[in-house]
C-alpha cells in the first residue's frame, strides 16, 4: 500500500504537539566551506494520534543553509505549525499539506540560500512532517518505508564524509574510515583550489582503492569549477560525482560546468522543491539531484523531486544535514522507498557523541539496512535523555 492509497484510509485525528530541545557533541569537529561545527542543537517534534500512538521527527540546526537556528524551530513548532496541527483530522496527505501550508513566518536570521528559504521555515516543519509519518505508520502497524510504497528489505551504500581540515588531517581521517569498512568517502573541498589538491593527493595516499564524492559546498565560481575539474579528470582520480560546485543560484553556471566536464555533477543546495529540480532538469544543469529533508519541509515533496528526477532520468541521492539518529533514520526510508533515489549520504549519527535514541537502521560496514518495526522503527526519544548536558 503506497501513501496515497492511505489517502483514503481512516482519518488521523493529532491531539497534541510537543517539542523539546536537545544538544550532542560531535566526536570531531565537522567543517565545510560554509561552517565549522563542534556540537549539534536539535529540536524533537512529537505528534500524538488520538489512541495515545505517538510519532516522532526532528531537525537540527543549521542557520547557514536554511536560516533556522534552534530557537526558531522550536519556536515554530511550539507555535504555528503546533497550532495548526493540534486537533486537526483528515488523511495523512491532507495532514501534511496542512504542515507545509502554514506560515511559520520570516526567521531572524538568513542563510546564503537567501531569505525566501529562511522564512520558509523547512527544517521545523519537516521535523513535523517526518513526525506525523512516524506517528501514521505507527498506527498502521507497518514501517514507514510501507507506507511510502516500498520495502524495508533493501539496503544501499553510505559513504563517510571527511571534512575540511589541513591534508594530513583528512588523510588520518580518511584511513581510519576505510579501516572501519566504509568504501566512499565525501571530501568537503572548497577554500583554495591548490590547497584542494593536495588534499585529494593526502586521502587517496592515505585510503588508495576507495570511491570519492567531492563537495565544494558551493564554494568555486563556474570558471575555477571547470579550471579544476578538468585537471582532475585529466589525472584519472577516482570521483563518482561533484557536488554544488558554484553557488546554488547560478543555475546557468551550473549548467556551464556540467557541459565542459564529463564528472557526474549533483545539485544540492540549488534544489530544494520539485520546482527547483524541474528548473535543473531544463537548464541540463545536473546529472545528480540532492534531496534533504530539510530543504524540502516534508516526505511529500521529497518524494515529488525523486518523481521529476525520475522522468528526466536522474539519479537522487539522499542526503543531511549534521542531523541526529532520528531525521537520518527517516531518510534511510525514503531512500529506499523511491526507485530514483539510489545514493546515499547518512553518516552523521556517527559523528554524534549521543547514540540515542536506539533502533532504525544498521550500518555494516558501508551497507546500510533498515531495522523494520512500525514508523520509523526507532524508541522514541524522551525529553530527558540528553547525556551530554544539552539545553531542554
Amino acid at each position: 500500500m503506497s501513501i496515497d492509497d492511505h489517502s483514503h484510509a481512516a482519518p488521523l485525528h493529532v491531539v497534541a504537539v510537543r517539542a523539546h530541545r536537545h544538544r550532542s557533541p560531535l566526536l570531531r569537529p565537522f567543517v565545510t566551506a560554509a561552517r565549522r561545527t563542534d556540537s549539534v542543537a536539535f529540536v524533537v517534534a512529537e505528534v500524538e494520534l488520538d489512541g495515545g500512538v505517538v510519532g516522532q521527527g526532528s531537525a537540527a540546526e543549521t542557520v547557514a543553509v536554511t536560516g533556522e537556528s534552534a530557537a526558531t524551530i522550536h519556536e515554530a513548532l511550539t507555535g504555528p505549525l503546533g497550532a495548526a496541527l493540534t486537533g486537526a483530522c483528515g488523511t495523512l496527505p491532507e495532514l501534511a499539506a496542512l504542515i507545509a501550508a502554514t506560515d511559520t513566518g520570516p526567521t531572524d536570521t538568513t542563510g546564503p540560500t537567501g531569505p525566501s528559504r529562511a522564512a520558509g521555515a523547512t527544517s521545523a516543519k519537516a521535523a513535523l512532517d517526518v513526525a506525523l509519518h512516524d506517528a501514521a505508520a505507527r498506527a498502521a502497524g507497518v514501517p514507514l518505508v510501507e507506507l511510502l510504497g516500498g520495502s524495508a528489505e533493501g539496503e544501499l551504500l553510505n559513504d563517510m564524509t571527511v571534512s575540511l581540515e589541513e591534508p594530513e588531517v583528512m588523510a588520518r581521517r580518511a584511513r581510519e574510515a576505510v579501516d572501519t569498512g566504509e568504501q566512499i568517502l565525501k571530501i568537503k573541498l572548497g577554500r583554495d583550489p591548490e590547497e584542494d589538491r593536495r588534499r585529494l593527493d593526502a586521502v587517496l595516499e592515505a585510503a588508495p582503492g576507495v570511491r570519492l564524492r567531492l563537495d565544494a559546498n558551493q564554494g568555486w565560481s563556474p570558471e575555477e569549477a571547470i579550471r579544476i575539474l578538468t585537471g582532475l579528470e585529466a589525472d584519472a582520480l577516482p570521483i563518482d560525482l561533484v557536488e554544488q560546485p558554484v553557488p546554488a543560484a547560478d543555475v546557468d553556471g551550473l549548467a556551464r560546468v556540467r557541459a565542459a566536464v564529463g564528472l557526474p555533477i549533483m545539485a544540492d543546495e540549488a534544489v530544494w522543491t520539485a520546482v527547483d529540480a524541474r528548473r535543473l532538469v531544463d537548464a541540463g544543469a545536473a546529472d545528480l539531484l540532492n534531496i534533504k529533508l530539510a530543504k524540502t519541509g516534508g516526505v511529500r515533496e521529497a518524494l515529488a523531486i525523486a518523481d521529476v528526477a525520475q522522468e528526466a532520468g536522474l539519479t537522487c541521492m539522499i542526503g543531511a544535514m549534521m542531523e541526529p539518529r532520528i531525521s537520518i533514520t527517516a531518510a534511510a526510508h525514503l531512500a529506499v522507498a523511491h526507485p530514483a533515489i539510489t545514493l546515499i549520504d547518512l553518516d552523521p549519527p556517527a559523528w554524534f557523541a549521543s547514540p540515542l535514541p536506539g533502533g532504525g537502521y544498521v550500518q555494516d560496514g558501508a551497507r546500510l539496512r533498515l531495522l523494520g518495526g512500525p514508523g520509523l522503527g526507532l524508541d522514541l526519544l524522551d525529553p530527558s535523555s540528553d547525556p551530554d548536558g544539552g539545553e531542554h
